[in-house]
Formats: structure tokens, sequence, C-alpha cells
């Protein structure tokens, strides 16, 4: 697996905007902290998103890249009007590509207190396998 990731502001948007006559809009993704665990049977990742809902999360794969796309909300307490704000509505991305040893179309994917956990099984013809030697 080999990671891709980076700090970047979303071009896409400036283009979108050019294209539809409308105003850019920045966003700034912020790489999220990522562990990653390898055993015989596959890999395991877990992603840091603090304050990420299921429906803002989008994890995708694609031509063996892994791409995991968020969108933190931050809850406004009604009657409160905020004086300072650092965080605002972050937006989270990190990208990887997988080696063909995984098999990408059983991935478990849970989201759990702001930590997404992928589970990405090995494909049986490339899980260590122990091989017998006779002796003559």
């Amino acid at each position: 697996m080999n990671d891709s990731t980076e700090l970047t502001r979303a071009a896409h948007n400036e283009v979108a905007a050019r294209e539809t006559g409308g105003s850019a809009q920045q966003v700034t993704r912020t790489t999220p902290p990522v562990d990653v665990f390898e055993d015989s049977r596959g890999i395991t990742l877990y992603a840091d998103l603090p304050g990420v809902p299921r429906e803002k999360l989008d994890v995708r794969v694609q031509d063996g890249n892994l791409t995991i796309e968020a969108e933190a909300v931050i809850p406004m307490p009604s009657g409160l009007r905020l004086q300072h704000g650092e965080v605002r509505h972050p937006h989270f991305r990190r990208a990887f590509t997988l080696s063909p040893d995984f098999d990408v179309s059983r991935i478990d994917a849970q989201l759990r207190d702001g930590v997404l956990r992928l589970t990405i099984p090995r494909r049986e013809e490339a899980k260590p396998r122990r091989i017998e030697v006779r002796v003559d």
C-alpha cells in the first residue's frame, strides 16, 4: 500500500466555478492521521475523523486507489453566537494506492466515535502459505 497524502486546496471548486460563472469557494482539506496494521489476512486501517457523521463520509476504491473524503459537522447550540472559530467545517482527504494482493470487493468499513476502521482482506492466492519440504 502506498500513501499519497497531502494538504490541498480544492482546485476543482475553482474550475467548476469558472465553468458555471459562479464564485469559487476555497476548501482546505486536512490529512487525517491514519494507523495501518498488516498481517497475513490483510490490512486494517484506522483513520481519525472527529465530528464526521456517516452521511458526510465517502470511501471509494477505483483502479487500485483507495480514497477517503469526509466533512466534519460541528453543531452550533441554539441561542449562542460564534465569537471565535478556528475549526469551521473541516474537510478531510486521504488517498492510498492498494496492491493487487488485496481483495477490494470485500472491504469492510465501520465508523465509530470519530474513527473509521477499514478492513481490507488479502486475496486467497496472495496469502502466505507454508511449503512442506520433503527429505529424499
